[in-house]
């Protein structure tokens, strides 16, 4: 999966995206200047890909949300519950109602999945901060499968991030390199129940690895360890979903390699789609370097091929629905309150 520069593809992405190692497209803010040239970007992709690629973007709500101008304005995750007082009842509602909102918004466009939502502990991470749902874990299940619920009711699969746990490392992974040193114990009962818990409601379609080295357990970060992505999850978990790896350009990963390298490390190590973002030489790099069918195993593919859309409403339709005009007044009155 890889970027694109801006509000239309170049005649070198145009080329790009015709490589049969590229299966995703990932879209950022710099990619949306309004609705209908969204519209348009998203159906030139459609037509240049030689695959039937997974167009994704980040849209969590809050301070991560790509597309403004036009689109609903989802709160961040973490003012949900403290909005209702702690009233678990009426906090689920609204995030059955804001995933609802943000997926169906989004698969209006074309656009198959967010990387959402964030399953981490609001700890001691800035980054993660008020992205995550509450700090206690019981309440992060609950919460965030009403909100996958509401995801998968507008016809998009969720992805949990970032396995096993990004909420009790101070550092960014985008800028540095993190490790939780906490036990073995305090890691499986914490912040990967919340994971282990959502998966065993048959929730969770896909899941992207963390940039944290825990060195109890190994010491590779997860979205490069075979022992966190082929024996925790696929073995200890079950989990038969998509593995996305984080974005290989980002700090955390730099260590591992040059770029080549480190996709073929998280690719090894079970990832079934790798991501390099704002790096359009690196992921030249990779597609070119990558070795011979290395990543086309056909386990891998059909994973993906499941996270596909199944909606096709466009949007001007799409908000003439009972289901638009209920959750858009949500909204409203929860921003009135």
């Amino acid at each position: 999966m890889l970027d694109v520069s801006g509000f239309e593809l170049t005649h070198e992405e145009i080329d790009i995206l015709d490589h049969p190692l590229v299966g995703g497209l990932i879209l950022f803010s710099r990619n949306y200047h309004d609705q209908k040239q969204l519209f348009d970007l998203v159906r030139h992709i459609r037509s240049v890909t030689r695959n039937d690629v997974i167009i994704a973007t980040d849209h969590e709500g809050g301070r991560v949300q790509r597309f403004r101008q036009g689109f609903s304005d989802i709160p961040a995750m973490g003012s949900i519950n403290r909005q209702t007082n702690e009233n678990i009842q009426q906090s689920g509602y609204l995030c059955e109602q804001f995933g609802w909102l943000m997926a169906a918004e989004l698969l209006a466009f074309d656009i198959d999945i967010s990387f959402a939502p964030v399953l981490d502990i609001q700890g001691v991470s800035e980054v993660i901060g008020d992205r995550s749902f509450h700090q206690q874990p019981q309440i992060i299940v609950q919460l965030a499968s009403d909100f996958i619920k509401g995801m998968h009711r507008a016809g998009m699969s969720a992805t949990g991030k970032h396995f096993p746990g990004h909420g009790n490392v101070l550092e960014d992974s985008h800028v540095a390199m993190p490790i939780d040193k906490r036990s073995r114990e305090d890691i499986f009962n914490l912040d990967m129940a919340i994971f282990k818990s959502i998966h065993q409601q048959g929730l969770l379609d896909a899941v992207m690895p963390a940039h944290v080295i825990y060195p109890e357990v190994d010491d590779l970060p997860a979205g490069f360890s075979e022992t966190w992505i082929k024996q925790i999850l696929r073995q200890e978990l079950d989990f038969d979903g998509v593995v996305f790896s984080d974005d290989l350009s980002m700090q955390g990963a730099v260590q591992m390699g040059n770029i080549v390298e480190r996709a073929e490390l998280a690719i090894t190590a079970g990832c079934d789609m790798v991501l390099v973002c704002n790096d359009p030489m690196g992921a030249v790099k990779v597609i070119d370097g990558l070795p011979s069918g290395m990543s086309l195993h056909k386990i891998s593919i059909d994973r993906i091929k499941r996270l596909k859309k199944t909606s096709s409403l466009d949007f001007s339709n799409l908000k003439k629905t009972s289901e638009y005009q209920i959750a858009s007044k949500v909204l409203d009155q929860f921003y009135a309150n």
